[in-house]
């Protein structure tokens, strides 16, 4: 896919990997609409993309929030046009330390399942239309080993991952014109790695940045069918 000219939304686009996509897809030459909760790390990402002759908004939104996800679309497309390319990066642990799930309150499950799977859902629905009636688009959602492996205290994370994964292979099957992939980036020196293992060396993680430009480089390509789920480790072999 070729990103020039598209414009593309990114969650979780304040820092991290979120951000290092986002800042990708316009020095690609996308128009990319920038979400998170934090404004000024938002304004801090779209400043850097602006100062290098790409086009950037902010938004800050709470994907948690049902009543914020339609506006949120709405002013996306005004601002870009008809959104081409849909990034699900934004995510939450819950509470850290992370308790186990016998002591996971059912609220925090609840929050967790609401950033990191109903606020994927609900925006893909209502950004999915114009890519469905074009026949293109891409979306993509950010996994997690502990999607598919069970880690003590990572339950409800894992849970939310799992169920994103299928969330996007279920889309895949239902809207076959659209490409849906699900990346599992491994582990990156991030502040949400830091917070749920504050005990790891920062130097053994991956930059962000780099697996940003991995991910961008190779899943947008024919080599993954739609509804794959794509580890880093693949990406770095096809390297």
């Amino acid at each position: 896919m070729d990103f020039k000219g598209t414009s593309a939304l990114v969650t979780g686009a304040g820092r991290g990997l979120g951000a290092a996509l986002a800042e990708g897809l316009a020095a690609r030459g996308a128009k990319v609409v920038l979400v998170a909760r934090d404004a000024s790390e938002l304004d801090a990402v779209a400043s850097r993309i602006r100062g290098r002759g790409g086009e950037a908004w902010a938004l800050p939104a709470d994907l948690g929030a049902k009543d914020a996800i339609h506006p949120l679309a709405a002013m996306a497309s005004a601002l870009a046009g008809p959104i081409d390319v849909l990034v699900h990066c934004a995510s939450t642990l819950g509470p850290v330390p992370m308790p186990l799930l016998l002591d996971t309150a059912c609220e925090d499950l609840e929050r967790v399942l609401s950033v990191n799977l109903l606020g994927p859902f609900r925006l893909t629905r209502a950004l999915l239309g114009p890519m469905h009636l074009a026949g293109r688009g891409l979306v993509l959602s950010v996994s997690s080993d502990a999607a598919v492996t069970a880690y003590p205290r990572w339950g409800a994370y894992g849970v939310s991952k799992s169920a994103l994964d299928q969330l996007s292979r279920a889309f895949a099957v239902e809207v076959p014109g659209v490409r849906f992939l699900s990346v599992d980036p491994g582990e990156m020196n991030t502040r949400m790695h830091s917070e749920a293992m504050p005990e790891a060396d920062p130097a053994s993680l991956a930059d962000p940045s780099e697996v940003a430009e991995l991910v961008l480089q190779y899943v947008t390509g024919t080599a993954f069918a739609s509804g794959s789920r794509v580890e880093a480790g693949q990406l770095r072999g096809a390297s």
